[in-house]
């Protein structure tokens, strides 16, 4: 078995769609010869936005894993902005935020670069130097966001010029979506820019979730070769699946996991259900997560507040039962630009789910190609409204044909989390 050092800000007991990535990696990288040491922060310093204690029990109890200190200024800024809830990485409503929250903002795009979670870094850098020299590792693998957990790899690239580093990007750096939205100055953006370069120029290897993405950290420099940057997309747990049941006959429930902002804009989706309602009075959307409050206000301008249902944040467990127990999986991606290379982790486990999807975003995009090539369901743009409501009418009839109702995707085993990780062992062991 090959050790090596996993390096990771989101670990539970924290929650959401982030730390699903390394748990499941770290869960199968054993069975391709790879043995993992976790690096985390100290759960009781971290700003975790969510927490799911319940993922604790997938981590082996013959796993390492080290936990260290951390100087968290995201702690401080709640409290200076009379918050206790850590924010999210984009931001529901910037537009609308009281005037102390947006100074709080631009302290945080402007004085904490990449990110105010790079408190972290310096006690991460000297507890993987001492971990790297007792169990003579040679190879590291460090996953972001925060973008800022990279910067322990170009540390250690420094001390250690030998040492093979991994740098697993689940998310666009400079070019996220809601970058715009932190208010950088000029010199604060050239040197996140900076970071972002050096980070892609010197890790012998990048690993990102989709083929867009790759595209937008190959034109960062002409030093970054395209063969170094590995498309590993996020996957599903076949385990973390029941076998499918039949659903509720008297109600058609359309259900959306995850945040939804200000940004997704699915205006179009709540008109053709607005529309639909008078011929099938049993349909019903929930929600489960968060939802901004331009999106509520788009809820009650179609009148449907009676017809939707909040539940709120869950366990990752609950929140696959409320996808299971569903007749149509809803995915919306942002309204923003590189909307094309947006692939949510949500995605894969709809697909997990067999439930079918209704997806909005561009038709051309990372997303609407999976979709296609597993015959999962349909994306649509926002113009496509009566090819929305002509889905959704045939989805309601397979649903009174079929108590089951479910989905035989196609070639989806390629988004398993184990066959996943035997992708990112070929990436460690220098396969491919």
């Amino acid at each position: 078995m090959k050790k090596i050092l996993y390096i990771t800000y989101y670990w539970p007991p924290s929650g959401g769609a982030g730390v699903q990535r390394s748990l499941k990696f770290i869960k199968y990288l054993p069975e391709f010869g790879i043995e993992p040491i976790v690096l985390t922060v100290n759960a009781e310093k971290a700003s975790y936005p969510l927490l799911d204690p319940t993922l604790e029990k997938e981590v082996s109890s013959n796993l390492q894993v080290i936990r260290t200190y951390s100087f968290e200024a995201l702690q401080v800024m709640s409290m200076m902005g009379k918050k206790q809830q850590i924010p999210y990485g984009g931001f529901a409503n910037p537009g609308k935020e009281k005037f102390s929250q947006k100074v709080l903002r631009f302290i945080r795009g402007n004085f904490f670069i990449p990110d105010a979670r790079k408190g972290w870094v310096d006690y991460a850098v000297k507890a993987a130097q001492s971990i790297i020299a007792e169990q003579g590792i040679d190879t590291i693998v460090i996953s972001s966001p925060p973008h800022s957990s990279q910067l322990i790899g170009l540390k250690l690239k420094k001390k250690l010029p030998s040492l093979r580093w991994i740098a697993d990007l689940r998310d666009p750096w400079t070019d996220i979506y809601y970058y715009k939205d932190m208010l950088h100055t000029f010199p604060a953006k050239r040197k996140d820019a900076r970071y972002e370069r050096e980070v892609l120029e010197q890790c012998s290897a990048a690993v990102v979730v989709s083929d867009e993405i790759k595209l937008l950290f190959e034109k960062k420099s002409a030093k970054i070769s395209k063969e170094n940057i590995h498309v590993i997309p996020n996957g599903y747990d076949e385990s973390d699946f029941q076998t499918l049941q039949k659903l509720s006959r008297e109600t058609f429930l359309i259900t959306y996991v995850g945040t939804i902002a200000d940004s997704y804009n699915p205006q179009v989706f709540f008109s053709v259900f607005h529309d639909l309602l008078k011929d099938y009075p049993f349909m019903r959307i929930r929600f489960v997560g968060s939802v901004s409050g331009q999106v509520m206000q788009c809820i009650e301008q179609y009148g449907l507040k009676e017809n939707v249902e909040l539940i709120g944040h869950v366990s990752h467990e609950v929140a696959i039962q409320h996808m299971q127990n569903s007749a149509v999986l809803l995915l919306v991606i942002p309204e923003v630009k590189n909307d094309k290379g947006i692939l949510t982790g949500k995605l894969f486990e709809y697909l997990g789910s067999k439930r079918p999807v209704l997806g909005i975003g561009p038709e051309d995009g990372d997303a609407a190609k999976i979709l296609n090539a597993s015959k999962a369901g349909k994306m649509f743009s926002r113009e496509q409204k009566s090819e929305m409501e002509k889905w959704l009418k045939d989805a309601v009839g397979k649903w009174k044909a079929d108590a089951t109702f479910g989905v035989e995707h196609v070639n989806v085993e390629q988004y398993s989390r184990r066959e996943l990780s035997r992708k990112l062992a070929a990436v460690i062991l220098n396969e491919i």
